[in-house]
């Protein structure tokens, strides 16, 4: 009897690639395949575009509605999909390892590491993940219904994971916000618009308006503003006639009204409503031209609207168009006059410079010098330079490149007086009184 035992035990170790073998083999595969789809899974859901399936969604596609859907809390998502690909993987592994063990003896520990390394790294990880890549939308929607029950299931063992890692990490400082994105919105369309005009794809002006206009939020009023030192005023003291020609010779439609002290602002004057004044007055039957020049300017004077230099320039656009005004006082923490701002100014943050009839004589604010270096006016705003130039100067602490340059410096240079920093040398070629008008500019 002992003896025929020893023959079937015998028998057994000689043979074995038996059916256990193959069951076991095939429990291995199946194993990888869906590690492959854990891992393709993973690729789709996290790189599929919100926008585009979004956009497939209103359309009626289901599949791209349930990827929104799980993608809401991209956590709970990559933990559910984490602890399942980890599960087959160290299930397979375990199995190839007792698997190439009775096979082949000691020597199958370190065969099966060998063996199940390059599977789940050919068949599981890349070949999976380079297919979902390629079309992660469509993938995302494919398999949007199964890793959604996945979720569903694994969401007790992914909560506790997430206290207890949130726990860990409080202990040693660091502080998670379960609500927060991994890149914001804006960033990442920002992000998205700067890589493909690096790659050539999206043009510098169709890259300047889109960001501009994201950037509308972030920007303030006394970054654009035009100084209270550049805006025209009519002094409501001054004789009717010198005010008439004064609006006939502006350049502008709308200016303010100052009485006493151009700090006093009183009312904003309309061309268009002078205009029409003058042409009521000059209908009348006993109109004479005396009449005509002693009109009374509070007649045509509409109430200043006055805004604070630290609104963002999304919020004054938005003022604006309720308001329905174009035009806009700017004071401080203290009530003094500051500059002015028009709707045209935030809309030329986006679209960039608007000329008219009016503009085509102004100097420009760049030229280059007869040495290729370039000429910059020192009241340009280092946002527009930048724009202009594609170069990257900090516009943190100063708006304007003069700006820059005094606040690097520490001082008002005099002319002649050359500074490097940020990459750039600086040289002061003109100065009226405090005021940088004129640098030459070039990069090191």
């Amino acid at each position: 009897m002992s003896t025929t035992v020893t023959q079937t035990a015998e028998l057994a170790a000689s043979t074995p690639f038996d059916s256990a073998f193959w069951i076991t083999a095939s429990a291995i595969i199946g194993l990888l395949v869906l590690s492959a789809f854990f891992s393709g899974s993973e690729t789709a859901l996290t790189a599929a575009s919100r926008g585009k399936l979004r956009t497939q969604a209103d359309k009626g596609n289901r599949g791209a509605q349930r990827a929104l859907d799980i993608t809401d809390d991209s956590e709970r998502l990559i933990g559910s999909v984490l602890l399942g690909n980890n599960l087959v993987n160290i299930l397979a592994a375990s199995l190839a390892t007792a698997l190439f063990t009775r096979a082949f003896g000691e020597s199958g520990v370190a065969l099966a590491t060998l063996v199940m390394t390059l599977l789940v790294l050919i068949f599981a990880e890349v070949l999976p993940k380079t297919y979902a890549i390629t079309a992660p939308e469509a993938a995302a929607a494919s398999v949007a219904r199964p890793i959604g029950v996945l979720v569903t299931l694994f969401a007790p063992v992914v909560s506790a994971v997430r206290w207890l890692v949130r726990l860990v990490l409080r202990v040693f400082g660091v502080k998670t916000d379960p609500d927060s994105h991994i890149l914001a919105v804006r960033e990442e369309i920002a992000g998205a618009i700067q890589l493909g005009h690096s790659e050539g794809i999206v043009e510098k002006e169709d890259r300047d308006r889109i960001l501009g206009a994201l950037d509308l939020s972030e920007r303030a009023i006394e970054e654009i503003m035009l100084h209270r030192s550049g805006i025209e005023m009519i002094d409501a003291n001054s004789p009717a006639r010198e005010i008439l020609n004064q609006c006939l010779e502006s350049n502008h439609t709308r200016l303010p009204v100052f009485k006493d002290d151009p700090e006093n602002i009183i009312g904003v004057i309309h061309a268009k409503d002078l205009f029409r004044a003058m042409y009521r007055r000059a209908s009348e039957s006993e109109a004479t031209q005396e009449g005509l020049l002693n009109f009374d300017l509070s007649e045509v004077l509409k109430k200043p609207y006055f805004v604070p230099e630290t609104t963002s320039l999304d919020d004054q656009m938005r003022e604006f168009l309720r308001r329905h005004s174009h035009f806009a006082l700017v004071v401080d923490e203290y009530g003094s006059l500051q500059g002015l701002i028009t709707l045209e100014d935030i809309l030329e943050e986006i679209v960039g410079e608007i000329t008219d009839e009016f503009d085509t004589d102004d100097e420009p604010e760049i030229a280059r010098s007869d040495d290729g270096q370039y000429l910059i006016d020192g009241a340009m705003t280092l946002r527009d330079l930048n724009r202009a130039t594609d170069w990257t100067l900090p516009d943190e602490e100063a708006n304007t490149i003069a700006g820059l340059v005094i606040h690097e410096a520490q001082m008002i240079p005099t002319v002649g007086q050359v500074f490097s920093f940020h990459g750039f040398r600086f040289e002061v070629m003109e100065r009226e009184a405090n005021r940088i008008t004129v640098l030459k500019i070039r990069p090191l």
